[in-house]
């Protein structure tokens, strides 16, 4: 009688193993692991109620120079689906990531965009730039990336995936136009960026920018003193108005550099601190991806504007108050 109960108990649990799974199950909220803020905000946006989102690296938080905590490692074990930026941003989480894709599923967002449209770091390197996100129209063409690679995942929630991608993707579209009329009442001498470390690249191309970093693409790169000279001479002799720091980047290069051009004679200024690799706190207009880029702009039109720039504020400032942009057309790469 007991081998018997034995064997009923085994049949009974290899049977379980084939039945579907249970409504409760499918509709099981998904733990998803990110590694920035601006991912977060991109899984929140296509998971919605299905997904509940910890991003490891926080406001102010460098992601080239990150290393993952016996905490974070632990988060990413206990996670549905891992997501991150790649194209070497978390330069120094390789090795983790790497490994936790032996388990589970790890998504690049990265390796969801057309080859195409990402840029080199250098004509002499092969080295993809990882800045993306400065360029919300391919911002928005990864989002859809992501949505479907989740719902390859996660098929039972493929048609809420794809519903929330689609509304803010249109959100992101209408984002990209508006930001691309502000900057367009910069006069063509003033669209210059400069900032701490190269991190805009994808910024001037989508909106029309030259751009400058003191370091190179990631925070890790060092710079000396001839860097620091060269670029206040060349700050002066173009007589650019204004640098910008960035939150997640240290000030005191910068403003080493405004130093240097005021006793050359240069009355350079700092035009404000913009967002570059982190988001703003969470709960805070910048704590979300279109309010980080809408309080980017404010800034740089008000630096480096003149003329139009007011108009260009309001826009920005109306625009935050405004949720429901009107559905844009999809632009061509």
């Amino acid at each position: 009688m007991v081998l018997w109960a034995a064997l009923a108990g085994l049949l009974a649990s290899g049977c379980a193993g084939n039945e579907t799974p249970s409504p409760e199950k499918e509709q099981a909220v998904l733990n998803v692991v990110v590694t920035t803020g601006m991912l977060a905000d991109a899984v929140r946006q296509i998971g919605g109620e299905r997904v509940q989102v910890h991003a490891l690296m926080g406001p102010g938080v460098d992601p080239h120079s990150y290393t993952a905590s016996q905490g974070d490692i632990a988060r990413l074990r206990r996670a549905d689906l891992i997501v991150y930026n790649g194209l070497h941003l978390e330069g120094k989480m390789q090795e983790v990531l790497q490994n936790m894709a032996q388990t589970k599923p790890v998504l690049s967002f990265g390796e969801g965009l057309d080859p195409n449209r990402l840029r080199k770091v250098s004509s002499a390197s092969d080295a993809l730039d990882p800045h993306i996100w400065f360029d919300a129209a391919l911002w928005e063409s990864g989002v859809q990336a992501l949505a479907l690679r989740m719902s390859k995942q996660f098929p039972q929630h493929r048609e809420p995936f794809l519903a929330g991608a689609a509304r803010y993707g249109e959100t992101l579209l209408a984002l990209d136009q508006e930001l691309r009329d502000v900057y367009a009442a910069i006069p063509q001498e003033n669209r210059v960026l400069v900032t701490s470390h190269d991190a805009f690249e994808y910024f001037g191309a989508a909106y029309g920018f030259e751009v400058m970093g003191l370091q190179g693409v990631s925070t890790v790169a060092e710079f000396g003193l001839r860097d620091m000279t060269d670029m206040v001479n060349l700050l002066s002799e173009r007589k650019i108005p204004a640098v910008f720091v960035e939150s997640s980047v240290p000030h005191r290069s910068l403003q080493s550099v405004v130093e240097g051009c005021r006793q050359k004679g240069h009355p350079l200024v700092i035009g404000g601190e913009l967002f570059s690799d982190a988001m703003g706190p969470e709960g805070s207009p910048e704590g979300t991806y279109v309010g980080m880029l809408r309080h980017n702009a404010a800034l740089i039109a008000a630096a480096l504007g003149t003329g139009g720039v007011a108009g260009g504020q309001s826009r920005i400032d109306a625009a935050a108050q405004d949720q429901t942009p009107a559905t844009p057309q999809r632009q061509t790469p």
